[in-house]
């Protein structure tokens, strides 16, 4: 094990956020020292890992990542054999060291009565340590099977299994809508959370191996998926799950009233220097979101970065506790309140609040909401009489989750079944209804994390392998079956 008192003597610590006012002023990741620690503080923080007998943080993340192994090399010092063994169970460790909610430490043995191992921290370490030591060369297969696979999407699903099956010898295309790879890594995802250098070091790596990569091709109009299954002896639908949840109220018709996806892309494309000016801008405006998770918490930090002059994220259910609530003990996911770096630079946030209709200003474009406090009984909403205000906006954002993949054109091309949520069927090898079509990620299992898309690309190509060999001795971390017990 690590440091056998580690776990004693040494209080969880982080990487330094720079101040507010500072990294408002650009799109750079939020921490200074590009959020790395120094090697005695990281040395120290893997120390505190108890090589517990039973590793539930083992349990608190899809891929399995053998987590004790390398916070115990980290504390030793040797980051090259900690990378050989994160980099056996994970594609993208600099990335899900960045954006992963970090299940693993809501697992964590230490977290029962203390503050849980940094593992996310060791984690981003461990992987940007082999990209600036030099130590992740392309893996280039020493030959090839002769069979060849069409990965539709180039998110973190596509990617992880674009890589796998690479590496197994097939020859691999990965198709993708937008002009530039990496799905909502690359749109989705604002350069304050994660700037997109540590994005293309990796791709750089998987056309280095052999990935194909087919940019601005729209599968299911400018290719259609029967043409894609004549073509390559199996598809990967990594397609992502787009299909935005809206709010169906009074005044949803109003001018001023966006999707997150509709604005985070340009956003971000204006902070990647791709545009010059994003056609739905919070500057000067009074912006609502509406929707408490990650994608909210996204677009209230671009909206400060745009200089909205107010900031408010409603948010339906009630705010939770601060501490981990006996509902959820552990090793469970904790529902309890997270303050993200974008809440720390400003804006209101208010719970319990449903919006009943939005505010014409006379000229057809959004002045405001109605809104109404609410309060659970008995698993439903109801309204709390006496409680109706309004609260003024100039733009309103929705941030509601998403509900499934596209049905329309690929998926109906291909006719592929779809489940009773109306997701991508598929059996435990990851294949869908259609022989040689599989799913990987929110397309069959719905929205979720990064690393679970990871996880499910890993598996979904362990499957494909396994279809086009007869057999495979790729990983497979997870089944379809399998649904997220802690987040």
């Amino acid at each position: 094990m690590a440091d056998p008192r580690g776990f004693l003597t040494t209080p969880r610590s982080g990487p330094t956020r720079r101040p507010v006012d500072v990294r408002l002023q650009d799109w750079h990741e939020v921490y200074a020292n590009g959020g790395h620690l120094d090697p005695v503080s990281l040395r120290a923080q893997a120390g505190r890992c108890m090589d517990c007998g039973i590793p539930f943080c083992h349990a608190g993340c899809p891929l399995g990542n053998l987590i004790p192994e390398w916070n115990d090399l980290a504390w030793r010092g040797d980051l090259r054999a900690a990378s050989e063994r994160l980099h056996a169970t994970n594609n993208f460790p600099e990335l899900t060291g960045r954006l992963c909610p970090a299940p693993c430490e809501a697992a964590c043995v230490l977290g029962i009565n203390a503050e849980p191992v940094t593992i996310k921290q060791v984690e981003v370490e461990i992987g940007d340590a082999a990209w600036q030591s030099g130590w992740l060369d392309p893996v280039v297969p020493d030959r090839l099977s002769g069979k060849t696979v069409a990965v539709v999407g180039s998110g973190p699903a596509g990617l992880a299994a674009a890589q796998q099956l690479t590496r197994a010898g097939h020859t691999v295309a990965v198709y993708e809508q937008a002009d530039r790879v990496g799905g909502l890594l690359r749109y989705g995802i604002p350069e304050f959370k994660m700037e997109k250098r540590i994005l293309d070091r990796r791709l750089a790596q998987l056309a280095g191996e052999g990935v194909r990569f087919r940019t601005g091709v729209h599968v299911g109009v400018d290719v259609s998926g029967e043409a894609l299954r004549s073509r390559y002896d199996a598809v990967v639908l990594a397609v992502g799950a787009t299909v935005a949840r809206d709010l169906s109220v009074p005044g949803r018709e109003l001018t001023g009233i966006h999707q997150a996806m509709e604005y985070l892309p340009p956003a971000n494309r204006v902070a990647l220097g791709e545009l010059d000016r994003s056609p739905i801008d919070a500057r000067g405006r009074r912006v609502v979101i509406i929707g408490g998770g990650d994608t909210g918490a996204d677009c209230l930090g671009t909206a400060h970065r745009q200089g909205a002059a107010s900031v408010v994220q409603l948010e339906i259910l009630p705010r939770p506790p601060a501490e981990r609530p006996s509902s959820t003990p552990w090793p469970t996911w904790p529902l309890m309140l997270r303050t993200t770096s974008a809440h720390e630079e400003g804006g209101e946030r208010v719970f319990a609040v449903s919006t009943e209709r939005f505010l014409d200003d006379g000229t057809g474009h959004v002045r405001g909401l109605a809104l109404v406090q609410v309060e659970l009984v008995d698993g439903r909403f109801e309204r709390v009489p006496g409680t109706e205000s309004e609260l003024g906006a100039d733009l309103v954002l929705l941030a509601l989750g998403f509900s499934g993949p596209q049905r329309h054109g690929l998926l109906e091309h291909l006719g592929v079944g779809l489940d009773a949520r109306g997701l991508v069927a598929r059996d435990e090898a990851f294949m869908t209804t259609v022989p040689g079509v599989f799913v990987a990620g929110d397309a069959g299992r719905g929205q979720s994390l990064i690393v679970w898309a990871i996880a499910e690309g890993r598996s979904a190509a362990a499957g494909v392998d396994a279809w086009l060999m007869g057999q495979s001795l790729l990983p497979a971390p997870i089944v379809p079956s399998e649904r997220p017990l802690l987040v």
